[in-house]
């Protein structure tokens, strides 16, 4: 499976301020640049904080084109999603930790965990069972982070907006627990082009 992890920030790597505000740091061109990128792949996948607090849809919307959606998926490791919530619908999956129980009209299914969350492991082999080549990642920092220290992210597609949101704005990546420098996780730049006033930069894993 390829998995392709989507960031969409400030300058110095921020997702949304203190405050959690974060529509929009980029502009429409970026945007619509995002909504490509969900089109071409057979899966999207956010984190549950990420539900709770923008109760996104998740779709690829293009102009005058109609697209294939791909699936939606939600990372719940206590299965918070709510039964309201604009994901709780079919071509909806959520992998949790927790005991699986109706969510919607959701297929709830429940991996293997570590740490009391979702194993990253076991969620790309519950995604391959159902038939998913290709990922796109949108979630928060945490899930970020737990994609890269489990080196599962094969490539970036990072926006940049030319804005700076300072130490106290929320980090695109969490905390990735590395003991030096040589454990970073490494990619190549593949290059940069303008998407409106942002930048789009792309990369791809060492």
């Amino acid at each position: 499976m390829r998995v392709t992890l989507k960031l969409a920030t400030s300058l110095d790597g921020r997702i949304a301020t203190a405050a959690g505000e974060s529509r929009w740091i980029t502009g429409e061109a970026a945007r619509l640049e995002g909504h490509r990128l969900r089109a071409a792949h057979d899966a999207i996948l956010v984190g549950v904080e990420t539900v709770l607090h923008d109760d996104p849809e998740l779709t690829a919307r293009l102009p005058g084109r109609a697209v294939d959606q791909p699936l939606r998926v939600v990372l719940d490791s206590r299965l918070r999603t709510p039964a309201t919530a604009k994901l709780a619908r079919e071509n909806t999956l959520i992998l949790t930790a927790a005991p699986p129980a109706p969510v919607g009209a959701a297929q709830v299914r429940q991996v293997e965990a570590e740490d009391n969350r979702p194993s990253i492991p076991a969620v790309l082999r519950a995604l391959k069972s159902v038939g998913v080549a290709s990922l796109l990642i949108e979630g928060g920092g945490q899930v970020a982070a737990s994609f890269l220290r489990a080196g599962a992210v094969d490539r970036l597609e990072w926006f940049r907006a030319p804005l700076l949101l300072g130490a106290e704005g929320r980090p695109c990546v969490a905390a990735l627990a590395l003991a030096k420098l040589a454990d970073a996780p490494k990619f190549r730049r593949l290059g940069a082009a303008p998407a409106g006033d942002d930048l789009w930069e792309r990369y791809d894993r060492l």
